[in-house]
């Protein structure tokens, strides 16, 4: 069977037949093959992080990328629409949401439902397995007799493109094994993508990891031993949240999660022997803790700062175990996130940032108010899908469609209210001057922050454009997926957002560079240790690894190759 060695040997032994023999090329390139690549997204990670806390880092944590590999500072996502769905699966398929179909984490499916939403990942096809009896709906206490005695379960369906796994398992004819591990269905499965042989996340309410039976009927061995070990206990104490039922939440904020999440990695990679079959294998880990906490507490808190001193000690150990398993020498490293994030914004506007939140309740009630007086004068017709999430508002189609307007209609309709519908809510409007009134006295103190409308474009203008010739222009066109609805995309001004006070502290969504900045470094064989500071993207991960493997491309891929922090093939050694 073709291998992925003979892949490595070709590739490379090509580069080399200027400079030395066929055959002394081969024994280097076979030299140089990975027997693990491991690529860790920490979950809302912002790049500025590493520089601002490099100095409190400590051992091979951190500065194993930093200090002793190709440690990219400027990696900006190329789209505007920054979330974690479509965050992973871009680090999966070098491509943007035109290209692998994921634009936010959950959305409005016309083919499949009118009443609620449907998750990147949720899939009715399949049931998630091993779950705890306490977790399955139809045990609830009261629960009536048409509650499911299952949970639905969660597949890759909505990836429209290869990922690196995907190329991985095709090259090797499926010998390789890729596996995702994250606390988020959608951050194990989108990044390893169709063909991976698991991706594990865990039950919200015990801990348990599991997986869908669209991977398998049962977890394996490994995963079930884990799972029964006592280290859910041990989590739950080191969270101080010991017998909760609120595991994901109450245990998912603190860096007990990430030791929770790399202990499973552990036993994965033992249970699986990956980079120990002869084969490269791939992992994914996706570190949800940062996330959940920095919605909450934001990125300048000193519990963001502790979260990630913690998990510095907790790469050390990591890769120290590593080393001490497969061999550091033999494996690639990469480190990114899914997306950044914005500061709180009341503690923006302390310093003078226009950083405004739009309350989404009242400007739903007042497009509600003028749509239905527009076309349903007394009635209370329902114009807009409910739980609008940002960048997205989308349409009730259905409702457009009785009153005989066109999507091109309503859409833009929608898009013309909004300027006034945002600016309605500025707590410190401009004054209309007016010749035969007195001019308004000043403010002696600094107003509040006012919303703003960055853009405003329609789901036709998307699809077909025209879109402006700018980055900007680019970002918005690689932001574009459709599953059957009508919307708008409203894009806010910077550090402007939706008010979110009822649950967090901040969010991610937007275009600006704060939500688009994100750390990239790679570490291993192949590269030149050294701080680079080129403009790259997190789709130059998949492609640079594709490229080192001897591998297609994934299908959809828009990456280049940092070339840049290549070694010459003839010096790859280990």
């Amino acid at each position: 069977m073709r291998c992925l060695s003979h892949l490595l040997l070709v590739s490379i032994t090509a580069v080399l037949m200027t400079q030395t023999s066929v055959g002394a090329a081969g024994s280097q390139a076979y030299i140089g093959q990975p027997k693990l690549i491991i690529i860790i997204v920490i979950d809302q990670f912002r790049g500025d992080y590493l520089n601002r806390d490099r100095a409190e880092f400590k051992g091979r944590g951190f500065k194993l990328f930093m200090n002793e590999g190709a440690w990219f500072t400027d990696c900006y996502y190329d789209y505007a629409n920054t979330k974690t769905a479509p965050g992973h699966a871009t680090i999966g398929t070098g491509a943007y949401s035109d290209g692998h179909g994921i634009e936010s984490n959950e959305w409005w499916d016309a083919s499949r439902s009118d009443v609620v939403k449907v998750s990147s990942v949720e899939d009715e096809r399949y049931q998630l397995v091993d779950i705890p009896p306490s977790s399955i709906p139809a045990n609830v206490p009261g629960a009536p007799s048409t509650a499911a005695k299952f949970l639905t379960g969660a597949s890759p369906l909505n990836l429209r493109a290869s990922t690196l796994g995907d190329e991985l398992r095709l090259a090797t004819q499926g010998n390789a094994k890729v596996f995702g591990v994250s606390l988020k269905d959608r951050a194990a499965i989108l990044p390893v993508g169709q063909s991976a042989n698991g991706a594990f996340w865990i039950d919200n309410s015990s801990g348990q990891f599991t997986t869908s039976t669209y991977y398998m009927e049962r977890l394996s061995e490994w995963a079930r031993a884990f799972n029964n070990s006592g280290r859910i206990a041990q989590a739950e104490k080191e969270a101080n949240a010991e017998g909760t039922t609120q595991f994901y939440d109450l245990v998912g904020r603190t860096p007990a999660a990430n030791s929770y999440e790399f202990d499973f990695a552990k036993a994965m990679i033992s249970g699986e022997k990956l980079g120990q079959r002869g084969v490269t294998d791939l992992v994914t880990i996706s570190l949800s803790a940062n996330d959940i906490q920095g919605h909450q507490m934001g990125p300048d808190s000193d519990s963001q700062e502790q979260m990630i001193l913690a998990l510095d000690k907790q790469f050390d150990q990591f890769f120290t175990w590593l080393d001490q398993t497969v061999g550091l020498n033999n494996v690639w490293l990469a480190l990114t996130a899914d997306h950044g994030v914005a500061p709180i914004p009341s503690e923006a506007a302390k310093l003078g940032m226009d950083s405004a939140m739009v309350n989404l309740d009242k400007l739903y009630e007042r497009l509600e108010e003028e749509l239905n007086e527009r076309h349903s004068p007394g009635a209370h017709i329902e114009y807009l899908m409910p739980l609008p999430e940002l960048p997205y508002i989308v349409l009730n189609k259905r409702a457009f469609e009785k009153v005989h307007l066109s999507e091109q209609a309503a859409e833009e309709e929608l898009a013309a209210l909004l300027p006034d519908a945002v600016g309605a809510q500025n707590p410190a409007p401009l004054p209309q001057l007016k010749l035969s009134e007195p001019t308004p006295e000043p403010s002696q103190n600094r107003l509040p922050p006012a919303p703003q409308i960055a853009g405003v474009y329609t789901r036709l203008q998307l699809e077909n454009g025209p879109m402006p010739p700018t980055e900007w222009g680019r970002e918005l066109a690689h932001s574009y997926a459709y599953h059957g609805n009508w919307f708008v995309m409203l894009a806010l001004g910077s550090y402007q957002m939706e008010d979110i006070r009822s649950w967090g502290g901040t969010t991610h969504f937007s275009p600006w560079s704060y939500d688009r900045h994100v750390p990239l470094a790679f570490y291993g064989a192949p590269f030149i240790p050294g701080e680079y500071h080129e403009r790259v993207a997190p789709v130059d991960l998949p492609t640079t690894f594709a490229s080192l493997a001897g591998v297609d491309f994934p299908s959809a891929a828009t990456g280049r190759v940092l070339k840049e922090a290549l070694k010459p093939a003839h010096s790859i050694s280990q």
